[in-house]
């Protein structure tokens, strides 16, 4: 496939698609091997994730206002000191039970709006802090009694482009399945033209996993625009923690451009009635001379991009907690 970075000569990054309707293109069922999905989710399950868990955008950890999150059952708290750290802990007050996301931070202290109790992001009165980290686009929080893994100083990351030269938006929905059913559903990269015809056209899986050494699924796919104009790019899914997967943009429009799904836990492993916080994050980056401005209304432009991923997941997510019904029932094919 052409590079369609925009180096050199401008070319157009549309083209117009002439191919079959959705009723008329091959099916892909024999493709979608049960046994190679549930192998690659066996080895993503495998890999450490060091107790990390994401918990939102960076963004929305701001201000004089804490940020909540209940994670596996555990209530977390997060607020930024004066020098912008983020600080993570326990979200029930030490002191009676209040929730502490309901706080107010003053100078980079939390302060519990039910008798006033301090909290400066150490040890104090019986409360402990978690680990957490800020990559600049996602928090994370360690939880290691939840996670059961041996910790890592740092959650699993993976490439993305420069900050500087890239647009950043995080989208979250929540649905009732497990985090072991959102990552299937990206690791089954076949559903898209059937499933999203409205966004996903000429859909092809070209490479699967052929174990650790090269566990990756490789895409060409058209992203649908308007009507019969369609953007072509190959894509590389791949797993690198047992609760993320990732698709890198590798050629086309938009090369090293990646979107992130990660499937934050809600309720405890085990749960009768799981939830599960879907988390996306797509870190978009283009060579074009123009994509400065993209930068300049990124503002603009993030409530467009959620728009789009909040449709997708809307499907995503019944194809998710289909999966986590009919396994919750000993019911599941394949």
């Amino acid at each position: 496939m052409k590079d369609l970075s925009g180096e050199g000569r401008w070319t157009s990054p549309l083209r117009v698609r002439r191919g079959p309707g959705w009723f008329e293109q091959a099916p892909t069922w024999r493709e979608a091997k049960p046994s190679v999905i549930s192998d690659a989710l066996m080895r993503a399950s495998a890999r450490p994730s060091g107790n990390w868990f994401v918990v939102g955008a960076s963004r929305d950890i701001a201000g004089g206002r804490p940020y909540g999150r209940t994670v596996s059952g555990v209530e977390v708290v997060l607020w930024r000191t004066q020098t912008g750290r983020v600080r993570a802990g326990p979200g029930v007050c030490p002191h009676l039970g209040a929730p502490l996301r309901k706080g107010r931070v003053v100078c980079g202290t939390l302060v519990c709006h039910w008798h006033g109790l301090a909290l400066r992001g150490g040890p104090f009165a019986g409360w402990e802090p978690f680990p957490a980290h800020d990559d600049g686009v996602l928090v994370w929080v360690r939880l290691d009694e939840a996670g059961g893994e041996a910790p890592l100083d740092h959650p699993v990351l993976p490439q993305r482009p420069s900050p500087a030269n890239a647009v950043d938006s995080v989208f979250t929905t929540v649905g009732r399945c497990e985090p072991q059913d959102v990552v299937a559903n990206r690791l089954d990269p076949w559903h898209g033209s059937w499933f999203h015809p409205y966004s996903f056209v000429d859909l092809r899986v070209v490479d699967t996993p052929r174990g650790d050494l090269d566990d990756a699924f490789t895409v060409e796919v058209s992203f649908r625009v308007v009507g019969r104009l369609v953007v072509p790019v190959r894509a590389v899914f791949t797993a690198p923690e047992p609760r993320t997967v990732v698709m890198h943009i590798t050629e086309g429009e938009g090369a090293t451009s990646v979107v992130e799904t990660h499937a934050t836990p809600l309720t405890p492993h085990g749960d009768r009635s799981p939830r599960t916080a879907v988390v996306e994050a797509v870190v978009a980056s283009s060579g074009r001379r123009g994509f400065a401005l993209a930068r300049a209304v990124a503002p603009a432009l993030r409530p467009l991009v959620r728009r789009a991923a909040g449709r997708l997941w809307r499907d995503d997510l019944a194809y998710a907690e289909r999966r986590w019904s009919l396994r919750s029932a000993g019911r599941f094919p394949g």
